[in-house]
């Protein structure tokens, strides 16, 4: 598998479709182009690009991803005519100002016409305010799997670098560093299973 079919199966994990899909999914029904759908959920129009070509896989800020998933129920709406078109720069506006959070959850039913992949979960109600940091003692104290360990350091590196970014940095380093090299290589361009190795025989 090569890095673009591999970026955009882990696309397709944490967003219920490669994120390229999912915007021109919802870029439609609300008329909006793909720059002022970056503009809307905060993100610059060079670094969705590259989402969306799967150059990088994973959006960092959880706010914009929150206002991505706001985004899409409201196209959602606007294809059902559940809300009426007049209605929806008053609504963008909306999205644009909230914040909150992606949350994992079953999917509801697809829209018809969609290419099948599961869109975004649909939220009870559109974000208007910050949502309240987790108290420390309410946090869970088991920690996580060496798994979930690499592929949050997998996510890191995508999310901040392209493949070829990142490979052209462990070949530039690899004469004076080859261990880091190789960290860069297996975390960054590499198969979770490889990473995973890596991590566990390094940390017991």
């Amino acid at each position: 598998m090569d890095q673009t079919a591999h970026n955009l199966r882990q696309q397709t994990e944490l967003y219920g479709e490669p994120l390229g899909e999912l915007v021109r999914r919802v870029a439609g029904p609300l008329g909006l182009t793909q720059g002022a759908l970056a503009q809307v959920i905060g993100l610059s129009a060079p670094m969705l690009s590259q989402l969306m070509s799967a150059q990088r896989v994973k959006i960092g800020n959880p706010a914009v991803v929150s206002r991505l998933q706001a985004l899409d129920q409201l196209a959602q709406r606007a294809s059902t005519g559940g809300i009426p078109p007049d209605d929806i720069p008053a609504a963008l506006d909306g999205i644009r100002g909230a914040t909150g959070a992606f949350t994992r959850s079953t999917p509801t039913a697809q829209l018809p016409g969609s290419s099948g992949a599961a869109p975004f979960a649909t939220p009870p109600a559109l974000p208007t305010t910050p949502a309240r940091p987790v108290a420390p003692e309410a946090a869970t104290s088991a920690p996580p799997s060496a798994r979930a360990v690499v592929r949050e350091i997998q996510d890191l590196f995508r999310a901040v670098a392209s493949a070829e970014e990142i490979q052209r940095a462990a070949t530039a380093i690899a004469p004076d560093s080859p261990a880091l090299a190789e960290l860069l290589r297996t975390y960054g361009t590499g198969r979770t299973a490889e990473a995973l190795t890596h991590y566990e025989h390094h940390h017991g």
